[in-house]
């Protein structure tokens, strides 16, 4: 709808230019002159009473011709082609220039049938067909466990690969592990300085190790776990087992957390699949003349951006992040041809990831438009960020566990948990669990940071995950009770409507354009604001009326099908963010 508007926005614009001459508006008379403007926003008012779209392109056209932008909002309301737009109650013009566009309720209703008739396809579209895009996301480190901060990168890259598949993109989930560089020659030098039996190795011993290296590191230590990372990249046996053994023990560990989030990407290439291509990267950096020697290293400079330069081989021939990296991006582009290739990692990768993108533009593979940072903010403590060389993190199966058993006590204390069987229960306390923690972080805008607080992340009420799973609970239970038809008469606004009905409606249909919105934006958030937003307002309704006592069978049905609607762009909403829908809670 958005789109209709602005294209007869558009229309009303042009025919506005093509009075006589001599009724030029900068005369006096009813024509534009000509103009450019970027684009044309048609946003929803914040306010209902200023209807359920609104532009303010008059006051962007008085900027640029300087003439009075109530003058101008007039003309194109004249000027604009409604006659055959069954779909609009009216427009109206406001101070200080503002265009707003009243729906009628035959749309909202109609659009009701449309929920109804598609279900979960509901908000779904082919805007992307034919097009690949790839989504870097989660991205642990080998020998380490699972830390809160992996959380965000993990769902949020999940839910972008969600948003874009309901879109008709082909998505291309890739886990890039990192299961490479010099922290593996730390461990090895660790395991074999203490050593530690490799039968004997856990991920929290892993994990110990690592920090233990870190508080006892001394000049001589540094120097061996160099040493012995450059035995692995020559493929010396010995460090070779011992890596195995730390990969292997990590991704039992990585794959219990997936299982517990539900979260399955398409491929875990970790940076080691890269190894045999480095060669092949830096012989062509250096043949194109992008990568030069400095103090024995090899770097590539950016002297025209403004960015210091990165390294491609350090001195004493060890590779780095941006070497395999830039693998990663050579091998993604010959496999999948991609249209845009994005990556869901920290602030703290800004200036790594402009240098690689800026990198992947010098050697000619792609322009850097093509790529794009999600920037997420870190979960970190009031006194600083989450340090594993300090020992100070928060493991995330540790929160998971215990946001489960929260969960537990209050569905124990709920009149539904007696008619649950044990493993119902399990399943849904582990669903509203769950839940919390992922919508507590995917409310919140991708670049901010998150002060860690048990009570924050693991919030059950207000704005929160068990707060829309409770509300399509509670609309299931109305449908259980009478299952509605779908098949209302759209003369039933003839009777009229209650407001909190209507409010209902206008803001149910917004919802695939708040997809498309949240993907173009690369923002969960904006669907857990419409979610909460949603339910708020059947909340208010399903408390007001009555729904199966409804005074008229019109009204019931009307109010069935409004409930089974709103329960099913709920479930669409919580799909997205890849949060289950309980059948009970």
């Amino acid at each position: 709808m958005r789109e209709e508007l602005v294209n007869l926005i558009k229309k009303a614009i042009q025919n506005a230019q093509k009075e006589p001459p001599e009724a030029s508006l900068a005369k006096g008379g009813k024509k534009l002159p000509k103009f450019e403007l970027e684009e044309i926003l048609v946003e929803h008012p914040e306010n209902e009473k200023y209807g359920d779209y609104s532009t303010n392109v008059a006051m962007q056209i008085a900027k640029v011709i300087k003439k009075p932008a109530m003058e101008i909002a007039r003309l194109i309301n004249w000027k604009l082609e409604i006659e055959n737009w069954k779909f609009l109650d009216k427009v109206e013009v406001i101070e200080p220039g503002f265009i707003n566009f009243f729906l009628a309720k035959k749309f909202f209703l109609q659009e009701l049938g449309q929920i109804l008739k598609q279900k979960e396809k509901y908000g779904a579209s082919n805007i992307g067909k034919g097009k690949t895009i790839i989504i870097d996301y989660s991205s642990p480190n080998i020998a380490k466990r699972f830390g809160i901060g992996h959380l965000r990168s993990t769902i949020i890259g999940q839910a972008i690969y969600n948003l874009y598949k309901f879109l008709g993109w082909k998505c291309i989930g890739d886990n890039h592990l990192g299961d490479w560089g010099t922290q593996f020659g730390k461990l090895i030098y660790q395991i074999k300085k203490e050593k530690v039996l490799l039968k004997d190795l856990t991920i929290e011993k892993l994990e110990k190790l690592y920090v233990k290296f870190h508080k006892q590191a001394e000049e001589n230590s540094e120097i061996e776990a160099r040493n012995w990372f450059k035995k692995l990249e020559k493929h010396d046996k010995e460090a070779k087992k011992i890596w195995q053994y730390c990969v292997d023990i990590s991704l039992k560990e990585f794959d219990k957390i997936y299982n517990l989030l539900d979260i399955k990407i398409d491929y875990c290439l970790g940076e080691s699949f890269y190894q045999k291509m480095l060669k092949r990267v830096i012989d062509e950096a250096k043949k194109k003349k992008i990568a030069v020697k400095s103090e024995g290293a090899i770097i590539i400079k950016y002297p025209k951006n403004n960015i210091p330069p990165s390294m491609l081989l350090k001195s004493d021939g060890a590779t780095t992040y941006l070497t395999r990296d830039l693998a990663a991006i050579q091998y993604r582009l010959k496999k999948y041809k991609p249209n845009l290739i994005i990556y869901e990692i920290g602030a703290d990768q800004i200036l790594h990831l402009k240098q690689l993108f800026l990198a992947t533009e010098l050697l000619g593979w792609a322009k850097k438009e093509k790529f794009f940072h999600i920037v997420h903010g870190l979960v970190r403590w009031k006194h600083g960020k989450f340090s594993t060389r300090k020992g100070e993190t928060i493991h995330l199966e540790q929160v998971l566990q215990e946001a489960i058993s929260r969960a537990g006590k209050i569905i124990e204390n709920t009149e539904t948990n007696r008619g649950l069987l044990k493993k119902e229960k399990e399943k849904i306390i582990k669903m509203v669990g769950i839940g919390a923690v992922k919508y507590n972080d995917l409310s919140q805008h991708h670049s901010k940071d998150i002060i860690f607080s048990w009570d924050k992340i693991l919030n059950l009420k207000g704005n929160s995950g068990p707060y829309i799973q409770y509300t399509i609970v509670r609309c299931q239970s109305v449908l259980k009770k009478k299952i509605s038809t779908g098949r209302f008469r759209l003369e039933i606004y003839l009777f009229g409507l209650e407001k909190e009905e209507e409010s209902i409606l206008r803001t149910i249909y917004k919802f695939p354009e708040i997809v498309q919105e949240a993907a173009e934006n690369f923002s969960p958030n904006l669907i857990c604001n419409f979610a909460f937003d949603l339910a708020q307002k059947y909340n208010l309704f399903y408390n007001l009326y009555p729904i199966i006592q409804a005074e008229t069978s019109e009204k019931k049905e009307f109010r069935l099908a409004l409930t089974s609607a709103t329960a099913q762009v709920l479930k669409n909403c919580l799909s997205i963010l890849g949060i289950s829908a309980p059948e009970k809670m």
